[in-house]
Order: structure tokens, then sequence, then C-alpha cells
């Protein structure tokens, strides 16, 4: 199981072993306030039905390209769990040019501005700079668009993904390090899916553990609503 700001990643086949990655000091500092940003300047969000329905367009679009068959299974288990598909598009979009300009309109839409706008070059995503200039760029969007996406709904979203008040499905981390490392090998770094894990996580880390506090809250207020379903039933 990966630590996830006070919550456990735990789910079936998850790959274990190397040596963990961590983000930079920096970094971890930087998103965090750019989360506490992006919760004073969210729109209200009003979704339309025609929002939904381009969104779940988009998803139908990339699942049916060959390329991605391989995450078809793990797209499908978050949809299982209703995760909002912009999160999933969000997840996604690392590898995926038509997610990502969905999202960017979503995030236009809901914040007036996108991960472009917003994302700062001079992170260095880790301590000993192990990736170009191009691609920690490419990755700090990344990051920066998923946490944007979250700062928009970050309770709706979490809800979904916590299986419990202390533990995240861990579909999700099995999915960000397949994409992550779909990304890596398009870059001529073929790094085994172990190594990769360890940095998937600690990134997670970062675009979860601001909404952390209030989404665990959520999650507990509704426990008795759960508890009284189940007699009901």
């Amino acid at each position: 199981m990966s630590e996830l700001g006070g919550l456990d990643i735990a789910g079936p086949d998850e790959s274990t072993g190397g040596a963990p990655e961590e983000l930079s000091e920096e970094a971890k500092a930087r998103f965090a306030a750019n989360a506490a940003a992006a919760k004073q300047v969210r729109k209200q969000e009003k979704k339309s039905k025609k929002r939904d329905n381009q969104v779940a367009k988009t998803i139908i679009q990339f699942l049916g390209d060959d390329k991605y068959s391989h995450l078809f299974v793990l797209i499908s288990r978050l949809v299982a769990r209703d995760c909002p598909s912009i999160f999933i598009l969000a997840i996604i979009s690392l590898v995926h040019e038509g997610c990502k300009e969905e999202v960017q309109t979503y995030l236009l839409e809901s914040m007036n501005k996108t991960s472009t706008d917003e994302v700062e070059e001079s992170i260095q995503l880790t301590e000993d700079g192990q990736f170009s200039d191009e691609t920690n760029r490419t990755l700090v969007e990344w990051i920066t668009r998923m946490q944007m996406v979250l700062a928009v709904e970050p309770e709706k979203i979490l809800l979904k993904l916590m299986v419990d008040e202390g533990n995240i499905d861990g579909t999700v981390l099995q999915l960000a390090t397949f994409v992550m490392k779909d990304y890596l090998a398009g870059k001529d770094m073929k790094t085994p899916f172990e190594k990769i894990q360890p940095l998937t996580a600690n990134i997670l880390q970062a675009v979860f553990e601001p909404f952390l506090p209030a989404a665990k809250k959520a999650f507990l207020d509704l426990v008795p609503t759960k508890a009284e379903e189940d007699d009901d039933a």
C-alpha cells in the first residue's frame, strides 16, 4: 500500500519494489500553494448536459483507440465507482491530446484559465533533475491540470475514490502509473512499472493532499446516511 496524505491507496495487483522516488520539496510546496489558490478562484460549477455528453464522448473515443486498450479495465473500474469522467480525462490527458483539449475547455469554463496558463515552468519535479526540461515541464503541467480539475469539485471526486475514511481505491494509482509509463516510453525512457509507481504515488499525494481534510469530513458525514440505508434494505 502507498501512503497518500493520511490515506492509503489500496487495490488489487498493486506492484511494489524499487527505491521510492520523491517529488522535490520545492514541487511539494508549490503544488500545495497552487491548490490553495485554485480553491479561491474557482467559479460555481453548473455543468450542462451538453458538457457531460461531450466528456463522455471523449472517453469513448479514447477507448476506441487500440493503442490504449490496456487501460480499458482500469478506466472501467473508475467509471463503475462513478468517478466524475472529467477527472479520468485529466489523468489520461498526459498521453492523449483530445483528452487534454477537453480538460482545458472544462477548466476555461470553470476557472477562466487552463493548466497552460497556470503551469510554473521553474518547478524541478525531482531533486536529482532526472527529466529533461521538456519532460519536466509536461509532467508539471499534467499535475497542475489534475489539481485544477480536482479544485472545481474536490469532495465530489474524492468521495467517489474513497473506499472508506482511510483508503483510496488503488485503481487511480494504477491508471496514473500506466499513463506515466506510456508517456515516458514515448520519450525513450522504458522504465518498469514498479519503478514509476512510487513517484506516481507522490504525484497523486501532491494533487490530493490539500483537499483531503474536507473530503474525510464529508465522508464521515455520509456514514450515518449509509447506515440508515443499510437498515432500510
